[in-house]
């Protein structure tokens, strides 16, 4: 396998996983992997959603830290674990993430937009009213504001989740209907010296292609980018580095040489 290192995962320290961290673990070993990166969930302002409890996706960070470390100690020498976050964005929540993410001495800092308008596009709600052309474009100028207004992430993640969630998933949606907002995004990625990841999470839903599709990792490319990592963005043990040959393939396709995995903030470059 190309690509050893799975830096999107989630367990239960993630409001929307139950999955023990060290099954995680145990199952990253099995499968030959060098390094597993946790980025779970802190969204602060997450929508009220009436099957969520409160606070739902606010994690509690010194208990993570302490199995994390717990772990890290039991598996030296098996398996390499790395502190990670994933930052949900969007613009009321800018200073309270600020604080945040200078709070702890983490390895590698996702930034991602998960709600856009006020709604999560994991609801059918957020399509409603608008039509699906006019919901993405939505997302990707809320995406846009995210990035100019906050800066101490690493990459963005998944950077058109929001198809993950339309009602005909990636199958009328294209890099070449967005361009013009798209390349505005990475070329303010790249201004900033911020990656992007290939999130391979989007198949298990039914989606054709990865996040972002491969004309949206072509371009990135073409405007000079280098930093990517790779995430499986499994909230179980059975998905941790879900079609990550696939992944490798495209990367090489797209004109990438090496992909990233972030320890102290900084970018490690591993040859696919």
């Amino acid at each position: 396998m190309p690509i050893t290192a799975d830096c999107h995962l989630h367990s239960s320290f993630s409001g929307d996983s139950d999955t023990p961290m060290e099954e995680m673990v145990l199952q990253g070993i099995a499968q030959g992997l060098t390094t597993l990166c946790f980025t779970e969930h802190n969204d602060f302002d997450y929508p009220e959603y009436p099957d969520l409890p409160k606070d739902y996706f606010l994690l509690n960070t010194d208990s993570y830290l302490y199995d994390l470390a717990r772990l890290k100690e039991k598996y030296a020498g098996q398996i390499q674990l790395l502190f990670g976050v994933e930052l949900g964005l969007q613009p009321e929540s800018m200073r309270k993430n600020a604080v945040y993410a200078k709070s702890y001495d983490f390895d590698f800092v996702i930034g991602s937009t998960h709600i856009c308008r006020g709604k999560d596009p994991y609801y059918p709600g957020f399509f409603e009213g608008l039509g699906t052309r006019e919901a993405i474009q939505a997302y990707f100028e809320d995406t846009l504001e995210n990035i100019r207004k906050f800066s101490n992430f690493d990459v963005y993640g998944h950077l058109d989740y929001v198809v993950r969630y339309a009602p005909e998933l990636d199958r009328d949606y294209s890099y070449g209907l967005y361009r013009d907002i798209l390349d505005e995004i990475l070329k303010l990625l790249l201004d900033k010296g911020k990656g992007i990841e290939l999130n391979t999470g989007g198949l298990k839903k039914g989606m054709r292609e990865f996040h972002p599709c491969t004309d949206a990792l072509k371009r990135y490319r073409e405007l000079g980018g280098e930093i990517v990592t790779v995430g499986s963005d499994s909230h179980d043990a059975d998905n941790i580095a879900a079609h990550f040959e696939r992944a490798a393939d495209v990367l090489k396709v797209c004109g990438f040489r090496y992909y990233c995995v972030f320890e102290k903030r900084s970018p490690e470059y591993h040859k696919l």
